[in-house]
C-alpha cells in the first residue's frame, strides 16, 4: 500500500530509494505559485528537501543538475502547464497523481470533487453550508485542501466530503480502487506485483528474450508499465498474463483478483465513430457486407473469448458492433458460420457525406537527391527522421499521449507538424520531438546539420556495415560529441567558455580535470564530460548563465551508409496490393531476381557489394545459379534506367534447416551509386517491437490496384507471433524463425511477385532488414498478415557463408 507523502515528517517515508516515491520525467518544466529555490548536491538531497517543506505541501521538484539547483513546489504536472527544457529533471509526488485509493483510501490525495450522486463538495476549510468535524487547521496531515474527497476519519466505506447541499450533509465519493492487488475490467491497468501463472510458473521478466524471444518492449508499451516480471496486459487479453520461464509453455495468463469496487467511469459513450471507435455505445448491430452480428454472449455458430465476463467495461451489450480489444473500429462476430467476423459501418463524428473520389496512381518524377540533415537551427527540416539521438520513438504531434503538450499541427500549421516527425516549431537549437517514453518528455533528433561548403568534406565511399574514423581533433562531433577534442570555446549563444580548471564566476565541483581526467577538460574549450544527450556544453563566464551548449557541427557521413537511401522514400501507409507506387530509387537495396530470359519473378535485397538475401523457394526453378540473374538500381520493372546494373549469379546458398532465407553470390561486386545501395543487418536474435511500422517494396500482383510495371511500396505494423497465432488469424502457423505484419482488417499486403523481397523497419536514421517476404493466406486478406522469415534469427549463418566465400 502507497505510505502517505505529506508535508511534515521524514517518518512516514516508505523504507528504501526515497525517489521511489517519485514519477520522473526527463526535459520537463513546470511552474508553480509557490515554489522555494535550494542549493543542493543531488536528487536525494532535493527529495529531502520537498519531503520537509514547510511552507506548502510540495507535490513535486525540479532539480538541475549542471546548475546543481533544487526547487520545490506546491504544483504538479496535474495543477500547471509543462515545458520543454533541457537539463532539468521533474519529480512529482506519485501520490499526488493517483486517481485511485488503496485500501479505504486514507492516503487518497487525487482531486476528486463530487460524491458519488454528482454533488459538488464543500471545501474543508469553509463553514458553510456545513460546520466540519475535520479541517485544515484541525487534521493538518489528512490532506483537507480545496474541495477534493478524502477520508480523515478512515471510514470503512472510504474517501468522502461535505457536500455543497443543504440537505445532505456529507456523502462517499466513487474513488476506484488502484489496481495492485487487484484489477478492474480486464487488467489492462493493473500494476501489482503477481508474478506466477495460473499454472504456478514463474514469469519471465519483459526485458528479457530468454527463454522466449518476443516484441513486447516497454518502450512500445509505455502506459502498460511493463517491467520485472509482473503479470499484465499490453495486448487486449481477458486478463493480464505473462511469457513464462518454462521453456515448453511461451506464455499462460494470471490469476489476478477482481476489486470489489467500481471501475473508472468513462463515460455514457458516443452514438458515431471517433478515433478507433473504442468509446461507441450505439445500437448498430450489422457487418460492412450487411450480415447481422453474433451476440456477445452466444457461442454460435462463432465461439470466441470477447464475452461480457472477460471484458466487464467494454458494454458488449446484445449483439451491438463494439471495439473491445483496440482493433481498427468496431465490429463483431457475424451469424454467417463462414465469415468468423468483420468490420461495422459507423458514422463518423461531426462528418458530412461526401463523394468519393477514385486517386490515380501518379509515376513521380526523379526524386532529388536528399541528405536527412537539417540547416541552420532546423525550422525548415521537413524530413522523415522519427527517432531521437539516443534512440526514443517520437511521439505522434497530435497525440497527447504519453505527454500532454501544446505543439500540435493547429497550434503550429506553418510548422508541417506531420505524424512522429521530428520537427523544431519553437525555434529551439536544432529539430526535436516528444518522446514515447514517459519518463523523457522530449529530446533532440537523430539528425545531423547538413555540411557546409567551408567545413571538412568527407567523400569515402564505404563498405557497409563498417565504421568510419574520424579525427578527435576535428571541430565537429559524431553522436553525441563525448569523444569530442576540438578547440570552440563558446556556447551556442556566443558566451565564451569558463575554463574547467576555474571556480569563478561558477562554482563547481562535479566537472574538474581532476574529477574527469580523460574528458579533456583542457582551457575552456566545448566538452561533453556527463554524456549529455544534446551535446558538448560549457560553464560560461556570463555570472547570470551558468552552463549552456555550444554549437559543434556533426562531422559529415561517408558517401554511402547501409540503410540510407539517397532518395527520401514516400513513406506510404496506404490501403503492394493497396500500397502506392514509390519515389523512383528510394528504396536503393531492392534487386529483381530474373530468369535467364530476364523475366522478373522475385524480389531480394542487397546486404553487400557482392551479396543478396532472398527467399528459397524463389530458387525452386532450377538448381543452377546460371540460371538466374539479379537486376539492380532500376524503378521500372522494364529495367530501362541508366542506373541499372546486371549480375549473374555465381552461387547460391539455401538455409541448411530448411528456412525460407537463401544467399546469392553474385559474379562480381555492384558499384554503389546513388540508385544502388546495401540495407542493413539487425544485430543477432533481435526482436522487432510489436506495432513497429515497417515497410515491404516489389513489383509483385497489385490485384488491380495500379502501378503495376513500377516500384510498390507500404506500410504497416509488425504483429507480435502470440497475437498472430491467435485461432482467428494464422492459428498457430507462425514460427519463432518468422514474423508477423500487416493490417488485421487487410488491403495491404506483399503479394505473388514480391517474394524474397525486403521488410525494413528504421531505427537511429537507418532502414535495417528484418524480414525476407516468405508467405501468406491469400493477398491482403482480412485477418491474414503476411509473414516474413525473421533475418536476426540467421545472421551467424549469413556471416559464415560470407566469410567462408569471400
Amino acid at each position: 500500500m502507497l505510505q502517505s507523502l505529506v508535508s511534515g515528517s521524514l517518518s512516514s517515508l516508505v523504507q528504501g530509494d526515497i525517489l521511489d516515491n517519485y514519477v520522473r520525467t526527463d526535459g520537463a518544466w513546470i511552474l508553480g505559485q509557490k515554489n522555494q529555490f535550494y542549493p543542493t548536491l543531488n536528487r536525494e538531497e532535493c527529495a529531502e528537501k520537498c519531503e520537509a517543506e514547510q511552507k506548502f505541501i510540495c507535490r513535486s521538484f525540479l532539480f538541475a543538475n549542471k546548475e546543481k539547483q533544487c526547487i520545490t513546489l506546491a504544483d504538479n504536472s496535474k495543477t500547471t502547464v509543462m515545458f520543454r527544457r533541457s537539463d532539468v529533471v521533474l519529480f512529482e509526488k506519485r501520490i499526488y497523481l493517483l486517481e485511485c485509493q488503496t485500501g479505504r483510501g486514507q492516503d487518497y490525495r487525487g482531486t476528486e470533487s463530487k460524491t458519488r450522486n454528482n454533488i459538488t463538495c464543500q471545501k474543508w476549510a469553509e463553514r458553510s453550508p456545513h460546520i466540519p468535524n475535520y479541517s485544515p487547521t484541525a487534521n493538518p496531515g489528512a490532506g483537507l485542501e480545496q474541495n477534493y474527497c478524502r477520508n480523515p476519519d478512515n471510514d470503512e466505506k472510504g474517501p468522502w466530503c461535505y457536500t455543497t447541499d443543504h440537505r445532505t450533509r456529507f456523502d462517499y465519493c466513487n474513488i476506484p480502487e488502484c489496481e495492485e492487488t487487484c484489477m478492474h475490467c480486464s487488467g489492462g491497468n493493473y500494476q501489482g506485483k503477481i508474478s506466477q501463472t495460473e499454472s504456478g510458473i514463474e514469469c519471465q521478466a519483459w526485458d528479457s528474450q530468454e527463454p522466449h524471444s518476443h516484441g513486447y518492449y516497454a518502450s512500445t508499451f509505455p502506459d502498460k508499465d511493463l517491467k520485472k516480471n509482473y503479470c499484465r496486459n499490453p495486448d487486449g487479453e481477458p486478463r493480464p498474463w505473462c511469457f513464462t520461464t518454462s521453456v515448453t509453455k511461451r506464455w499462460e495468463y494470471c490469476n489476478i483478483p477482481r476489486c470489489t469496487t467500481p471501475p473508472p467511469t468513462s463515460g455514457p459513450g458516443r452514438q458515431c465513430l471517433e478515433g478507433k471507435g473504442e468509446d461507441y455505445r450505439g445500437t448498430i448491430a450489422v457487418t460492412v457486407s450487411g450480415t447481422p452480428c453474433q451476440s456477445w454472449s452466444a457461442q454460435e455458430p462463432q465461439k470466441h473469448s470477447r464475452t461480457p465476463e472477460n471484458y466487464p467495461c467494454k458494454s458488449l451489450d446484445e449483439n451491438y458492433c463494439r471495439n473491445p480489444d483496440g482493433e481498427t473500429m468496431p465490429w463483431c462476430y457475424t451469424t454467417n458460420p463462414s465469415k468468423r467476423w468483420e468490420y461495422c459501418t459507423i458514422p463518423k463524428c461531426h462528418s458530412t457525406v461526401a463523394h468519393t473520389e477514385i486517386t490515380p496512381v501518379v509515376v513521380p518524377e526523379q526524386a532529388a537527391v536528399v541528405e536527412d540533415c537539417y540547416e541552420g537551427i532546423g525550422t525548415n527540416y521537413r524530413g522523415t527522421m522519427s527517432s531521437t539521438i539516443t534512440g526514443k520513438k517520437c511521439q505522434t504531434w497530435s497525440s497527447m499521449r504519453p505527454h500532454r503538450h501544446t505543439k500540435t499541427p493547429s497550434a503550429f500549421p506553418q510548422a508541417d507538424l506531420r505524424r512522429n516527425y521530428c520537427r523544431n516549431p519553437d525555434a529551439d537549437k536544432a529539430p526535436w520531438c516528444y518522446t514515447t517514453d514517459p519518463s523523457t518528455r522530449w529530446e533532440f533528433c537523430n539528425l545531423q546539420k547538413c555540411t557546409s561548403p567551408g567545413q571538412l568534406q568527407l567523400q569515402t565511399t564505404m563498405t557497409p556495415n563498417l565504421g568510419m574514423a574520424s579525427s578527435l581533433n576535428a571541430d565537429c562531433k559524431t553522436g553525441n560529441g563525448k569523444e569530442y577534442r576540438g578547440k570552440i570555446a563558446e556556447t551556442a549563444r556566443g558566451k565564451p567558455c569558463q575554463e574547467w580548471s576555474s571556480q569563478t564566476p561558477h562554482r563547481h565541483r562535479d566537472f574538474t580535470p581532476q574529477t574527469h581526467p580523460s574528458s579533456g577538460l583542457e582551457k575552456n574549450y566545448c566538452r561533453n564530460p556527463d554524456a549529455d544527450i544534446n551535446g558538448p556544453w560549457c560553464y560560461t563566464t556570463d555570472p547570470g548563465k551558468t552552463w549552456d551548449y555550444c554549437d559543434i557541427p556533426s562531422c559529415p557521413s561517408p558517401q554511402f551508409q547501409c540503410g540510407k537511401a539517397k532518395y527520401e522514400p514516400n513513406r506510404c501507409f496506404a490501403r503492394i496490393v493497396g500500397g502506392c507506387v514509390s519515389k523512383p530509387h528510394s528504396w536503393p537495396w531492392q534487386i529483381s531476381l530474373r530468369t535467364s530470359f530476364n523475366l522478373h519473378f522475385c524480389g531480394g535485397t542487397l546486404i553487400d557489394p557482392q551479396w543478396v538475401l532472398t527467399a528459397t523457394h524463389c530458387l525452386d526453378r532450377s538448381p543452377r545459379p546460371s540460371a538466374y540473374k539479379v537486376v539492380l538500381g532500376l524503378h521500372r520493372e522494364r529495367a530501362t534506367e541508366q542506373s541499372v546494373q546486371t549480375r549473374n549469379v555465381e552461387r547460391m546458398f539455401k538455409e541448411p534447416s530448411g528456412a525460407d532465407i537463401a544467399l546469392l553470390k553474385l559474379s562480381s561486386p555492384v558499384q554503389l551509386t546513388n540508385e544502388v545501395i546495401p540495407i542493413c543487418l539487425p544485430p543477432v536474435n533481435t526482436v522487432v517491437a510489436d506495432r513497429a511500422e515497417c515497410f515491404v517494396t516489389g513489383w509483385g500482383e497489385t490485384k488491380g490496384t495500379g502501378g503495376d510495371g513500377l516500384l510498390k511500396e507500404t506500410g504497416f505494423p509488425v504483429i507480435e507471433n502470440k497475437v498472430c497465432n491467435r485461432p482467428e488469424f494464422l492459428n498457430g502457423r507462425v514460427r519463432t524463425t518468422e514474423l508477423c505484419a500487416g493490417n488485421i482488417d487487410g488491403g495491404t499486403d506483399s503479394c505473388q511477385g514480391d517474394s524474397g523481397g525486403p521488410l525494413v523497419c528504421e531505427e537511429h536514421g537507418k532502414y535495417i532488414l528484418q524480414g525476407v517476404t516468405s508467405w501468406g493466406l491469400g493477398c491482403a486478406q482480412p485477418m491474414k498478415p503476411g509473414v516474413y522469415v525473421r533475418v536476426s534469427r540467421f545472421i551467424p549463418w549469413i556471416e559464415r557463408i560470407m566469410n567462408e566465400n569471400s
